[in-house]
């Protein structure tokens, strides 16, 4: 039984909408992961970029479990000496809602060059509207 091997230019190019309203972060996070990954397609090959592009719209609905909301903080280093910057987790959803969900799916995805190219494949927008409609994306739910 041969291996089939699949390469970048012989996927058709998918484009997914994912709706944040009332989902947990961790869990739509790891959807999307996967989706980006491609490991949701039997065509799944590692080396290669199999996976969709994933619109996600709503993210300033988005929900967290347990007392994350008050206690989470994502961190920084600016690159000077005591540089580094701490942001709660309510300053950055009332100011830049999208970028948690960015936060949270880029480290989900393989470190590597890869990892980069799938990265690059995920639009996140805070409120219900997007500007990808000609690509005609599909809803998902999960």
């Amino acid at each position: 039984m041969s291996t089939t091997h699949i390469h970048n230019g012989s996927v058709p190019e998918r484009w997914l909408v994912i709706d944040a309203s009332d989902r947990v972060l961790g869990r739509m996070a790891s959807d999307i992961a996967m989706k980006l990954m491609g490991k949701d397609q039997p065509t799944f090959t590692p080396n290669s970029k199999t996976g969709a592009f994933v619109i996600v719209v709503n993210a300033e609905k988005v929900r967290t479990t347990g007392k994350k909301s008050e206690q989470k903080t994502y961190a920084h280093y600016t690159g000077y000496p005591s540089g580094r910057k701490e942001v709660d987790y309510r300053d950055l959803q009332g100011r830049r809602p999208e970028e948690i969900i960015r936060l949270a799916v880029r480290r989900m995805l393989p470190k590597t060059i890869l990892g980069r190219q799938m990265y690059a494949r995920l639009k996140v927008y805070a409120g219900p509207s997007h500007p990808h409609s000609a690509q005609q994306p599909v809803s998902v739910n999960a």
